[in-house]
């Protein structure tokens, strides 16, 4: 039987693109495509796929938050992240929710294969350029990271608030993205700030970015 993959990645042309490669795989096949969290996780529970490839920074649910979810449910599904955020500390953050493998979308489609073919065999695969960052910072100690444990703290409502104002997002913006009112976005974003001890919007974006909790770049 083929490789059952879920794509869950929210740009058209990548997922198409990724279907594609797969496509020329005798032994995969792309059983479903989520453009969200929140849709990967339902598909997830679905099909039962033996791979979900994830976009690291997909919107709507949270990714690691997603990856729990689903493993809560499947432990037998391999989560493989993608990102341009190779971030040692977002890294881990992944690793620590239960993902099989992390690869840069800079890397070519081998590596996708590569990472697949290593979860499925019950080992964790980093592409070279991440395993390096890996080494770099927690191994030979070069630039020591000093995450904030305080991120485990928030909620996922608030980390999707979180995500929506790093991204520039206005107050009504938000509400109307996540379906609430902009009274609850207000009162999640003071929790927000003061679990996080941050007083005001520059610095969220920038811890947003510093937590992989948006794909922004400074």
């Amino acid at each position: 039987m083929p490789i059952k993959i879920l794509i869950a990645e929210s740009q058209p042309i990548s997922r198409e693109g990724l279907r594609a490669l797969f496509g020329t795989q005798s032994d995969m096949e792309v059983v479903g495509e989520a453009n969200d969290g929140q849709a990967a996780v339902d598909l997830a529970a679905q099909l039962g796929p033996d791979v979900l490839l994830i976009n690291a920074n997909i919107p709507g649910l949270d990714g690691i938050q997603a990856t729990r979810q689903i493993l809560a449910v499947n432990q037998e599904i391999r989560v493989i992240a993608m990102s341009d955020n190779v971030d040692g500390h977002f890294v881990r953050q992944w690793l620590g929710a239960g993902a099989a493998g992390f690869v840069a979308k800079t890397n070519g489609f081998s590596e996708f294969l590569s990472a697949i073919r290593s979860a499925l065999a019950r080992k964790i695969y980093l592409s070279p350029d991440v395993a390096q960052v890996m080494v770099d910072k927690y191994v030979l100690n070069v630039e020591p990271d000093k995450p904030s444990a305080a991120v485990g703290t928030l909620t996922t409502r608030e980390r999707e608030v979180l995500q929506l104002v790093a991204e520039g997002m206005s107050t009504k913006e938000a509400a109307a993205e996540l379906n609430i009112s902009t009274k609850t976005v207000d009162m999640h974003r003071q929790h927000i700030m003061r679990k996080l001890r941050i007083h005001s919007v520059a610095e969220l974006t920038k811890y947003a970015i510093r937590e992989g909790i948006t794909a922004l770049h400074t």
